[in-house]
């Protein structure tokens, strides 16, 4: 979406009145704290999320049938304040009963959207009312918690993610366009081919080899996408985004797919780099190239300073002629969209972060991530320190207000977007460089590398941390925590 920002409020009012998704306040909260299921009185809710079959043209005569809110993929930006409570309604028109997570947001169990946190699930055909206040400011999103295992027409596999946009407090407002873009791909397939991380650095390469040798049996399956797309449209399909010569255009980019990790350029320009996943870096900094795993976001300004008509898009070429990019088009400017391949730059996280060592925690909790290969035919098994995921055992105890650091020691050759619900951790390591001020919550973790980050649980209950790589997290990859 575009506008100018001297017309935010304006904006913000037509979102309200055009898309139905912000509506009339309800006046009475459900639950303790105005968080809960108890009934509420009838009225439009704040928020509503309708859950049901999507035929969405995503390309040139190419119609995909999907699930999605609202009739639309991805669904209608949620604006939302900062610390204002909101009603939310989320009725299920599916067969199977749904999970709504609100990722990134520091909310009670009970409504995040994970069954592991026995959160409420919204039945077939059924409706549910809650509510909760929007927290922390930035870029969030909204997705399906569900599990799939090996049906790949459920979860995050579908059309059901939205961005989420709290309005901070204060904002400065530095920028004439904001831009909302969301990848996702489509047509899920099972493969043996394993995905490539790219790291070229020879002792990585070493430790593949020896893992690989190690194993008992070949790897199993992993997923491949016949379409990829950008805000559910693949590339030269769709409007292109139009921006004007010396505009600075505010980009929220956030990675919707179910199990890709993605790389994204546009010729001719740079990535200032403000926030990342939702939260202000400590140092913004200019890229040629972002790098983001599975639900990571990132917030970046771009000058339009390089007139013409360009492709943002994937260095990879497969991907990007199966459509992952988008036309940015520059006002008076027309031709086929033109794109230039960057050169290859390492994705460091440390460059937007203080170079700060972090202070002692008050305990460190070793978080190592193991594989066991499935063979041809079958699915990789992943263990966090040695076990996969039991529903059975009783949860880890954290205690609140207590610091923490968790050192995720990937053992593994595939990368691993990790992703800790209800809360946000600050980043203190990466691969062996002190950082500071970074804070997120999702990151990615390369094969055979090491991230300590840091958190203090924010409220008591239930807290979910997983791969957010779709077919990782149904196969093993979990770790329940218990805040006390």
């Amino acid at each position: 979406m575009n506008r100018p920002e001297g017309t935010r409020r304006d904006f913000l009012a037509g979102i309200a009145s055009a898309s139905g998704i912000l509506g009339a306040a309800c006046t009475r909260a459900a639950g303790p704290g105005g968080n809960g299921s108890a009934a509420l009185e009838t009225g439009p809710a704040d928020v509503t999320l309708r859950i049901g079959t999507v035929l969405a043209d995503i390309a040139k005569d190419h119609t995909v049938s999907t699930t999605g809110y609202n009739g639309a993929v991805p669904g209608p930006l949620i604006r939302l304040r900062e610390g204002v409570p909101i009603t939310v309604d989320l009725f299920n028109d599916t067969d199977i009963a749904e999970l709504v997570h609100w990722h990134g947001q520091i909310i009670p169990a009970a409504v995040d959207g994970a069954a592991e946190e026995k959160s409420l699930e919204v039945p077939a055909h059924g409706h549910i009312r809650y509510r909760m206040t929007p927290q922390p400011s930035g870029a969030r999103f909204v997705h399906s918690h569900v599990m799939p295992g090996g049906d790949l027409s459920r979860g995050t596999y579908t059309g059901q993610f939205a961005f989420v946009y709290i309005e901070p407090k204060n904002n400065p407002g530095a920028y004439d366009q904001e831009i909302f873009l969301a990848t996702h791909e489509f047509e899920p397939f099972f493969g043996a081919e394993e995905m490539e991380e790219g790291d070229q650095d020879p002792e990585i390469v070493r430790k593949t080899k020896e893992a690989q040798e190690k194993q008992a049996k070949p790897n199993g399956w992993e997923i491949g996408y016949q379409r990829f797309t950008i805000n559910g449209k693949s590339l030269g399909y769709g409007d292109p985004v139009r921006v004007k010569e010396g505009q600075r255009v505010l980009f929220h980019i956030l990675n919707g797919s179910a199990t890709e990790n993605i790389q994204l350029a546009l010729p001719g320009h740079q990535f200032q780099i403000v926030a990342m996943d939702g939260n202000p870096v400590p140092r913004p900094a200019p890229v040629d190239v972002l790098e983001m795993g599975t639900a990571e976001r990132i917030s970046a300004v771009v000058e339009m300073k390089n007139p013409g008509v360009w492709i943002l898009g994937t260095p990879m070429d497969d991907d990007r002629q199966n459509g992952m990019g988008i036309v940015v088009e520059y006002s008076n400017k027309s031709g086929p969209p033109r794109w230039i391949k960057p050169a290859k730059k390492p994705w460091d996280y440390t460059l937007f972060g203080r170079n700060e060592t972090a202070k002692p925690p008050d305990e460190t909790i070793p978080l190592v991530f193991g594989k066991i290969n499935g063979g041809q035919g079958g699915f990789n098994h992943w263990t966090i320190n040695g076990k996969s995921f039991d529903e059975k055992a009783a949860p880890a105890t954290l205690h609140r207000g207590r610091r923490y650091r968790l050192i995720f020691d990937n053992q593994t050759d595939d990368a691993h977007p990790v992703h800790l619900h209800r809360n946000s951790f600050e980043l203190v390591d990466v691969w062996g460089k002190p950082t500071a001020g970074i804070l997120k919550d999702v990151v990615l973790v390369k094969g055979f590398r090491k991230i300590a980050v840091d958190v203090t649980p924010a409220g008591d209950g239930l807290t979910l941390f997983h791969c957010h790589q779709q077919l990782h997290m149904d196969f093993g990859f979990k770790e329940l925590f218990n805040v006390v």
